[in-house]
C-alpha cells in the first residue's frame, strides 16, 4: 500500500487494514464529503470509509486506526450469513420453518414448510416470499389506510438494506419484502408507520400519536425490528 501524504485517487479501489485485527476498510472518495465516516454494514460486517477528495492517506490510515476498537466491536456484532437451501431452516411470518424439497419450478409455502426444487432454492424462495409479503402487506396497508380515511397510491416491494418502508408525498408506499419473515405484528407495525405518513410526512409527535391511534401498543413491535432486523437482512437467498 502507498505510504506517506499522497490523496487518494477515485476509483483506485484500495483498501487500507485495521490495525490490531484481520479485517480492511474500503474506502471511497467523496467530493462532497467534509469529513471522514466510517460504516459498518449491520448484515455483512463490511467496514467502509467515506473519504474527502484530496484527503491524504496518511490521515485517514490514521483515522482508521484510532477507531480499530470500535470497528472490531461493530464487526463482531453483524450477524453472521445465513444461506437459504433445502434442510435448512428460514424465518417466515415469525417462525423458523424447514426449507424441504419440492416438485415444481416454484417454491410453495404448505403452511408447515417451504416445499422447493433443490436447483437453486434461493431465488425461487426469495420469490415466494415477495408473494407471501404483497398479500400481507396490501391487506395491512388498506386496513391502516382505511382507518386514518386517507388514500394511498401504488405499493412497491423491494429488497432494501437501509430501511423498511417508505411514503412519498404522492402516497406511493415502498416496503422491503423482508418483512415477511418478521412476526406479522412487526410487518402489521411497519405498515401502520408508513400509512402514519399518508398524515404526517415527519416523525414530529403527531406523527407518533397517529402511529399509536393505528396500532396501539406498537413499542414492543418496533424495538423487535431494531434488535433483530440486521439477522433477517443477513439471510443469504443467492
Amino acid at each position: 500500500m502507498p505510504q506517506g501524504n499522497d490523496p487518494y485517487k477515485t476509483g483506485d479501489g484500495k483498501t487500507m487494514p485495521v490495525p490490531g485485527t484481520d479485517l480492511v476498510v474500503t474506502p471511497r472518495v467523496s467530493a462532497r464529503a467534509r469529513r471522514m465516516t466510517l460504516r459498518v454494514g449491520r448484515t455483512d460486517g463490511r467496514v467502509s470509509l467515506v473519504v474527502p477528495k484530496g484527503m491524504p492517506l496518511r490521515e485517514a490510515e490514521g483515522f482508521v486506526a484510532a477507531h480499530a476498537d470500535w470497528i472490531a466491536r461493530q464487526v463482531e456484532a453483524a450477524p453472521a450469513p445465513r444461506r437459504v437451501e433445502v434442510g435448512g431452516t428460514l424465518p417466515l411470518m415469525g417462525r423458523e420453518v424447514p426449507v424441504v424439497e419440492g416438485a415444481g419450478r416454484a417454491a410453495r409455502w404448505t403452511g408447515a414448510a417451504v416445499a422447493v426444487p433443490p436447483d437453486r432454492p434461493g431465488p425461487r424462495v426469495a420469490a415466494l416470499c415477495r408473494t407471501l409479503a404483497r398479500t400481507h402487506l396490501l391487506e395491512a396497508v388498506d386496513r391502516h389506510a382505511t382507518a386514518l380515511g386517507r388514500p394511498f397510491g401504488k405499493v412497491t416491494l423491494r429488497d432494501t438494506r437501509s430501511r423498511w418502508g417508505s411514503c412519498t408525498s404522492r402516497g406511493d408506499l415502498m416496503f422491503s419484502w423482508r418483512l415477511i419473515l418478521a412476526p406479522p405484528e412487526v410487518l402489521d407495525y411497519v405498515a401502520a408507520h408508513e400509512v402514519a405518513h399518508l398524515a404526517h410526512m415527519d416523525h414530529s409527535a403527531r406523527f407518533w400519536d397517529c402511529v399509536g391511534r393505528l396500532m396501539p401498543g406498537y413499542a414492543p413491535r418496533r424495538a423487535w425490528l431494531r434488535r433483530e432486523g440486521a439477522a433477517l437482512q443477513a439471510i443469504d437467498f443467492g
